[in-house]
This record gives structure tokens, C-alpha cells and sequence, in this order.
């Protein structure tokens, strides 16, 4: 709509912002009407007329089986649409057309903001289904004549209301007509439904909405006048109601046909089971937080046994091999630690990363400087807590092995992220080092120390990637590292 407004019309930024708002409530006339809506803007010459809109409703069958948005019709093939615009009243003259072998009646709605008539909506209802009309259906166009009328008088949509149609009630899910007291005149069955579900013994039509919405909601004091005020439709307003049985969802528009309010309508949803789903996922995102918090909590107790444990070894190599599983259980304790402060089951790994390298780099015997480059990004736990353990024995096979004590070095860590969807990325990570190299003959497929085993194992095993260890130039070693950034199934 802005590319058809902008480059057809002379509308400004503040009239196309209205049209939006219209946009964004149409729907509400359009199956009020059981009619489609087309919105025509009359050019910048003012020859034509360009479709910069369109809904179709959800009450009754189209009367377009084509999209009509961005058509151009010269202005005189459609009188109404003309005097709507010149006259700025709803045109209703003339007799049906015929479409396709089907009769539709044509209306025309002015669209006015600020005393000046923007566009014109034209709306059309398919005549072949039409019948004697109950009482649900005289409710609803009645109350679409009295919102076409305030759209045509330019009270209608409401300003700074605006409304996320996805999440609001529509007319199918309950509808309530009230008067000008607040007194219920027409509740549709779905509306009657609802109540019931609150608690509601008797009916509602008689009841004044505001009074029995108080007393069904459990709150009392202040929120009640709040309650009230809004479930007779004084204002436009949306709310819901907690009561001992359900939960609905109301939503009040003021009806000023004519300038006075003449009453309301009040749309409301069960939403009962939606927010027992919802309260249900909170809990078991809550659960899986604190899981996760606790599998933390032990992994650093286990850490912390084994640190006593090593202070009291003897053997230079035994405390060396209970600190390396210091580190190897805090690599996964920091993974954990991430989790629990999450709404899933993702992580971001840069943070991750960078820990890691500051937990390992402790153990330098040299002034050695580990850094990281690139972006890990967002990745799965599944493929997080092994990639950190991957990290922590390589990182600590570089600065145990790489460099003699007191030497100077850098260790860095880079990552490349590939491919734009959740399952078909990858990542590309070297840890390079300037140390001593490999030794000669050194084979990274088949050497025996545990920390490589871990290193192979998880990663061609658990990640389904692939690990090597290369030859740095001029001096050094490169491990790659290529995996997928999802897990795999």
C-alpha cells in the first residue's frame, strides 16, 4: 500500500498512516457486512482511481475472485465511487451487477480524516446466498451501518488504537450489543458461550455488561470501576477477564454513527485454554531453567572435589590429569549456566567461547595472548556443550604443548558461520597458534593422547563434523575444525 500510495497519489505521510489504521480495523466492517472491501485513492491528477487495499470476509462468501489491489479504473466507470468522493456521504443508489453470474451489491463508504474525504471503500456483497436474515445477522449490519457511518464522518478507526487483528477478538469468536446505558440488547451465541464459561447462570441480554463482568471477575477495589467502565463500551479498550471458570477476551468500540454514542459493540473470546497452554509452557520453560541450574550447581561441586583432590596428590602428573578434568567439567558447567538463563534450548556462543578461553588461558606456562575472531552465533544446546569441550581440550593441548615456560605466543580462535536458514549452516573453526609445530610424523588421526580422543570422538561422533591438524606457516599448528551448526538427527 505505501509503494501504491506513494507513487499514484498526493497523499501525505500523516493520511497514509490513517489509511493503515483503517486498514488494520477493516476487517471488523468487512464481516459485519459479510462484504468485501476494496479502498480506492483517487490519483494525484485526479483521472483515476487506484485499488491501494482489500479484504475479504470471513462471515460470507467473496464477491472477488481476483486481487484487485493496484487496479486503475478511470474515474466515471464507477458513479458511486464518485459521489462518495465529491458528495463525502455512503452512496448505496443503483442495482445490483452481475459478476461472474453473480449479483453483488455495490456501496460506497467516503474515507475521511480532518474534514477531507482521502479515498472511498468500496463494498461489495455477494446477493446469491441471501436469505431471510435471523437476528445475529441484523445485529451485525446494523452495527456495520453504524461504522461505515462513522468511518464516512471520520470518527472511525480510533486514533493511537492501534490493533494487532491476530491477537484481538473477531465478530465470529463472540459479539455483544449494548445501548447507550450499557445494557446488553443482542449477545450472539459464542458471546453467551463465553460468559458461561466465567460463571454466568442466566442471560445476558437485560444484564448491564459492566455490573456482571464485575461480578464475575474475582478482583474487587479499584480494578472492578476500571472493569466496569470498560465492558459497557465507554471507551475503546481492550481487556481480559480472569474468572474462577475462564478467561475471555473483550474488546469495546463506542458506536457515534452520528457524533453521540448510541451505544457499543463488545467483542469477546474464550481464551481459556489458550492461556492454560501458555501458563503450562511458562511452567515447563520455568522446569527446564532451573534443570539446567542445578546440573550447574553440581558440576562445579564435582569441580570443586576434584581441585581438593588433586591439592593432595603427590604425583605431578595425577594433579595435572584431575585439573585438566577440572576444566573439561567446567566447560559444561558454563554451557549449563548459559541454558538456565534462557527461554530455550539455544545459546548465544560467542559469550560462551570467550569464557572458555579465559578459563583455559589460566593455565598458560608463558605470556601467551588468546583471542577470538568472528561469530560462533546462536547454536543449539545439542551442538553447544560438546563444541565447548572440543574448545577447552584444544585450547589446552595448544598452551600445554605449543609453548615452553616463560615463552611469548598467541592463540586464536576463529570462526566463520555459513548458509543463511537454522539447518543447512555451518561452522568453520581454526585455532592457530605461532608455538613450537608438530612434531614430525605426527599423525592427528591416530594419536593416542586422551585430549584428541575427546576432540575426535565428539566431533566426528556427536557433531558430525570433521578435525584436523595442520602445519602452521611459518611456524605453529592449525586445527580445523568443520561442523554443522544444527544438530544432527
Amino acid at each position: 500500500m505505501n509503494d501504491l500510495v506513494r507513487q499514484h497519489t498526493a497523499l501525505g505521510e500523516t493520511d497514509l498512516e490513517w489509511l493503515h489504521l483503517l486498514v488494520s480495523e477493516w476487517q471488523l466492517l468487512s464481516d459485519l457486512s459479510f462484504a468485501d472491501l476494496v479502498l480506492w485513492v483517487p490519483t494525484l491528477d485526479g483521472t483515476r482511481y487506484v485499488s491501494v487495499a482489500q479484504m475479504r470476509p470471513n462471515t460470507g462468501p467473496t464477491s472477488y475472485q481476483d486481487d484487485m489491489v493496484g487496479h486503475l479504473v478511470p474515474r466515471g466507470r464507477r458513479p458511486l465511487l464518485d459521489a462518495a468522493l465529491d458528495e463525502g456521504r455512503i452512496v448505496r443508489e443503483g442495482d445490483p451487477e452481475w459478476r461472474e453470474e453473480v449479483p453483488v451489491r455495490v456501496e460506497s463508504i467516503p474515507v475521511r480524516r480532518e474534514g477531507r474525504v482521502l479515498g472511498v471503500i468500496a463494498r461489495n456483497t455477494n446477493l446469491l446466498t441471501v436469505r431471510t436474515p435471523s437476528r445475529l445477522e441484523l445485529t451485525y449490519l446494523q452495527s456495520a451501518s453504524d461504522l461505515a457511518q462513522m468511518i464516512a464522518a471520520g470518527s472511525f478507526p480510533f486514533p493511537g488504537q492501534q490493533v494487532d487483528m491476530d491477537a484481538s477478538p473477531r465478530v465470529g469468536d463472540g459479539l455483544i450489543r449494548l445501548d447507550a446505558d450499557g445494557v446488553v440488547t443482542y449477545a450472539s451465541p459464542n458471546a453467551l458461550s463465553a460468559y458461561h464459561r466465567l460463571g454466568l447462570a442466566s442471560d445476558l441480554v437485560g444484564q448491564h455488561l459492566g455490573n456482571i463482568t464485575a461480578e464475575l471477575a474475582p478482583s474487587r477495589g479499584p480494578v472492578d470501576e476500571a472493569l466496569v467502565k470498560l465492558a459497557s463500551g465507554w471507551a475503546p479498550r481492550e481487556t481480559e477477564v480472569d474468572g474462577d471458570g475462564g478467561v475471555i477476551q473483550l474488546r469495546a468500540i463506542p458506536l457515534k454513527p452520528k457524533g453521540t454514542r448510541i451505544g457499543s459493540l463488545v467483542l469477546c473470546r474464550d481464551v481459556t485454554e489458550l492461556r492454560r497452554r501458555e501458563r503450562e509452557l511458562i511452567t515447563k520453560d520455568a522446569t527446564i531453567r532451573e534443570i539446567h541450574h542445578r546440573v550447574k550447581n553440581n558440576l562445579q561441586t564435582v569441580a570443586a572435589l576434584l581441585r581438593l583432590q588433586s591439592r593432595r596428590m603427590d604425583s605431578p602428573q595425577g594433579r595435572e590429569a584431575l585439573n585438566e578434568a577440572v576444566r573439561r567439567v567446567g566447560s559444561i558447567a558454563i554451557v549449563h549456566e548459559t541454558l538456565s538463563q534462557n527461554l530455550d534450548e539455544r545459546v548465544e556462543f560467542d559469550e560462551i567461547a570467550d569464557r572458555v578461553i579465559a578459563m583455559v588461558s589460566e593455565i598458560s606456562p608463558g605470556k601467551v595472548d588468546c583471542r577470538r575472531t568472528g561469530r560462533f552465533g546462536i547454536l543449539d544446546a545439542e551442538v553447544a556443550t560438546p563444541l565447548s569441550m572440543v574448545l577447552t581440550e584444544i585450547l589446552q593441548n595448544a598452551l600445554e604443548h605449543a609453548f615452553t615456560q616463560g615463552e611469548r605466543g598467541a592463540v586464536e580462535v576463529a570462526a566463520i558461520r555459513t548458509g543463511t536458514g537454522r539447518t543447512d549452516g555451518r561452522l568453520l573453526i581454526t585455532v592457530l597458534d605461532d608455538g613450537s609445530g608438530l612434531p614430525e610424523g605426527f599423525d592427528p588421526q591416530r594419536a593416542g593422547n586422551l585430549g584428541l580422543q575427546i576432540v575426535r570422538t565428539l566431533v566426528e561422533g556427536e557433531l558430525g563434523g570433521t578435525f584436523d591438524m595442520l602445519r602452521a606457516e611459518p611456524r605453529g599448528t592449525k586445527v580445523v575444525l568443520d561442523i554443522p551448526s544444527s544438530p544432527q538427527k
